[in-house]
């Protein structure tokens, strides 16, 4: 399947090991696991900068295979989750600073095109988002409130 904005088709992807069960040399138990996800979710990290860390400094490549769940509904069932989806908050975030890019540098008609496509992108994924619940009905992205959304 083709790319959104761009004319890329490829494929390429990392592949996720076939056993859904922990490793054998790890050691750590899912309690243990849990307390630290939430702890780390304490100190402002997103649930894809806690899988990275995990698989970096701990050794656990899949915390759904440790755990039985995933790090965001383990994130949820503390309290701890986010009220935007990470990936809906990446992208104001971006055109945030593409528009502030845009108040000093007026000219930048390639920055304007892609303002509009990261735009496009923030709406098709609030309208997903408002379909499955995830963030309330009246949600609606305005970019002159946007940075308050971010901030």
């Amino acid at each position: 399947m083709g790319r959104m904005h761009s004319k890329g088709k490829g494929i390429s992807k990392s592949a996720r090991p076939y056993r859904r069960t922990p490793p054998t040399w790890l050691k750590t138990s899912a309690a243990d696991v849990e307390k630290h996800i939430c702890k780390l979710a304490k100190k402002g990290m997103t649930p894809s900068q806690i899988g990275v860390i995990l698989r970096d400094s701990h050794g656990i490549a899949q915390v759904k295979s440790v755990t039985g769940t995933k790090v965001l509904r383990l994130l949820k069932k503390n309290g701890l989750a986010a009220a935007l989806p990470e990936d809906l908050y990446c992208l104001i975030k971006k055109a945030v600073s593409v528009r502030k890019h845009l108040e000093k540098n007026r000219k930048d008609k390639d920055s304007k095109f892609r303002l509009i496509l990261i735009e496009s992108r923030i709406h098709r994924l609030a309208r997903y988002y408002k379909r499955t619940k995830t963030v309330p009905a009246s949600f609606k992205y305005e970019s002159a409130t946007a940075s308050t959304l971010v901030a």
